[in-house]
């Protein structure tokens, strides 16, 4: 499975941005995707998840009700609708499907990563 991360910018705080991920194979359709990212000398970390059916979500408390996750299995893709954004969001946004189809905040239930999209966020 190769993923494609994109939808990345500069955006001033308060405004939005959508990110997709496209998987070069269906076989995503099957797995829970989630996105991850990592700000400047900090650690990577969990954002938001869907599982393979689109119907089960799970989110960081960070992120909740500001970055709802979608994903339209037709196109193999997955959303993060980012809304609200603040400087604090500023990272690399990594996409990244599970070997699951249940939806996970662990890493290392994500064997395939995609390369990242930067998001800059000015105050």
């Amino acid at each position: 499975v190769q993923l494609q991360a994109s939808g990345g910018g500069l955006v001033q705080a308060g405004g939005s941005l959508r990110l997709s991920c496209t998987a070069s194979k269906r076989t995503s359709s099957n797995n829970a995707v989630a996105w991850f990212r990592q700000a400047p000398g900090k650690e990577r970390e969990f954002v938001a998840a869907i599982n393979w059916r689109g119907d089960s979500t799970y989110y960081s408390d960070s992120v909740k009700g500001r970055f709802p996750i979608s994903r339209d299995n037709a196109k193999g893709t997955v959303y993060l609708q980012m809304n609200s954004l603040k400087p604090e969001d500023t990272a690399v946004y990594f996409c990244a499907v599970s070997r699951r189809s249940t939806v996970s905040e662990a890493s290392y239930d994500y064997p395939y990563w995609g390369q990242g999209t930067e998001v800059t966020v000015s105050s």
